[in-house]
């Protein structure tokens, strides 16, 4: 292919322009999450000769099935792009084990190749998007990033061309920590078993976003641990994407496609199923009957401790290794009950995660169990007082203390001071009123009923009418 793009793996573009110049997020070997993961799909050969010969590889963030070190070390001859993320910590990481790498400046366009140009943008919840210039068309690689702070850039972009192609993370909604139990150890059905039609999500998106083509992507996985394989039932097919989908604008495309921009044609790529087997947890190390080791609970206690929103938010924080409990006492506020968390989780792993500074491949691996004691039910599990605070600014932005972190979001505040308030409008006030207002709804009517599917429909027909 002279000039065009393929998409292959899990969140895998590959750009070519007389030749493959540039891959996103190759993930085309081994497993992620502590073994949780592996591919739906496997990488076909070409696919994988042409990232092997693409002259830069682009990192959106520091999940496992985005930055695979297992891969990367398979491409050492590429240039590494990165977001700028806030911390680093990436660009430290793979400097010292000899990449090359080279971070981009946010919404600067960079020049690839005679036909390509991309443009960058990173968030303070340490993920980022990629705009793709190609032959006068725009891929917009939005991977599974939420919006923070750069919809309006993405959308003055996909204005600016008549032809765009839209790939995005969508789906049931398993590729988040949904492994909750309840206090007497019952698994909660977590709402990814509604199987909501996925188009109806997308349809929505795309119509907001005016893109021309929609492409299903980042959420092409498969759990194969025997401790995490029960939430195979809560992943997405290739062929439900399309469940739910009306769009007067906008056209998906398979999730697996070569899109030749020379020839103005679209082929469907079709990679066999991954035949990868449940395995048990010791095959990655992990005995769920190993206790902690001497030094564990104090290692734990100084990972806990040194995130001070914890002790605004969360009474205790608890780790149930081998049966036995070892809590974190935080603070008690004796006018309401008790607020914290329970993590049930295998001590290889654990340890491994506070080592690594890596605790969401904890949670997004789905075989640690989670339960939480005194919080609103109609709170976001482990949203927003733990995962952000702890996985994004902590582990990979570096702030830990109330001070670090305004430091923290000043410095995205600086990068666009009107895209960060309306961010933050959005954030405090129309997110929480659409979640909690949604799942107050499911809980009266049944997210299955005539009169909930209308309500939804009503509240995202109103927002269309909105700027």
């Amino acid at each position: 292919m002279d000039l065009g793009f393929e998409t292959i793996g899990n969140a895998t573009l590959i750009f070519h322009d007389g030749g493959p110049v540039l891959a996103t997020d190759p993930w085309i070997d081994g497993a992620a999450y502590f073994g949780s993961w592996t591919r739906s799909h496997e990488v076909p050969a070409a696919q994988r000769a042409a990232i092997h010969a693409c002259e830069h590889v682009w990192l959106s963030h520091g999940h496992p099935d985005h930055l695979s070190l297992e891969s990367l070390d398979k491409l050492r001859h590429a240039e590494i792009l990165l977001p700028d993320h806030e911390g680093g910590r990436i660009r430290r990481d793979l400097a010292a084990q000899g990449f090359r790498v080279r971070v981009l400046p946010d919404r600067e366009w960079i020049e690839l190749s005679p036909r390509i140009e991309i443009a960058c943008v990173a968030d303070y919840n340490q993920d980022a998007i990629l705009l793709v210039r190609i032959g006068g068309r725009l891929v917009a690689n939005l991977n599974d990033a939420g919006e923070r702070g750069w919809s309006e850039f993405v959308r003055g972009a996909i204005r600016d061309h008549d032809e765009s192609y839209l790939l995005r993370l969508s789906g049931f909604g398993d590729a988040d920590m949904i492994n909750y139990l309840d206090e007497d150890g019952r698994r909660i059905t977590p709402n990814a078993a509604s199987r909501i039609p996925p188009g109806q999500t997308i349809s929505r998106m795309v119509d907001r976003y005016g893109a021309r083509f929609f492409i299903p992507f980042s959420s092409m996985h498969r759990y194969q641990r025997a401790d995490s394989a029960w939430a195979n039932r809560y992943t997405t097919g290739l062929d439900d994407y399309a469940r739910g989908f009306r769009s007067r604008r906008c056209e998906m495309l398979p999730a697996f496609v070569r899109v030749d921009l020379q020839r103005d044609a679209v082929e469907r790529i079709d990679p066999p199923e991954s035949r990868a087997e449940v395995q048990p947890p010791e095959a990655f190390g992990d005995r769920w009957d190993e206790p902690l080791a001497p030094g564990d609970f104090r290692a734990l206690e100084a990972y806990v401790r040194r995130v001070e929103h914890l002790a605004d938010a969360f009474d205790f924080v608890r780790f149930r290794v081998a049966g036995r409990d070892h809590e974190i006492s935080l603070r008690r506020d004796r006018g309401r009950p008790r607020r914290g968390i329970t993590f049930q989780v295998p001590r290889h792993s654990l340890m491994c995660a506070v080592e690594w500074e890596i605790f969401d491949d904890l949670l997004i691996g789905n075989f640690m169990r989670t339960t939480l004691y005194g919080l609103p039910p109609v709170s976001g599990g482990l949203y927003p007082d733990f995962s952000p605070y702890v996985a994004k600014y902590a582990d990979n932005g570096g702030a830990r203390t109330k001070r670090e972190l305004q430091a923290y979001f000043r410095a995205y505040w600086t990068r666009d001071p009107i895209a960060w308030l309306r961010d933050q409008l959005d954030a405090r006030c129309v997110r929480p009123i659409q979640e909690n207002g949604a799942r107050m709804l499911r809980r009266a009517l049944g997210e299955r009923s005539t009169a909930f599917r209308a309500a939804r429909e009503f509240y995202w027909g109103a927002r269309r009418l909105m700027p």
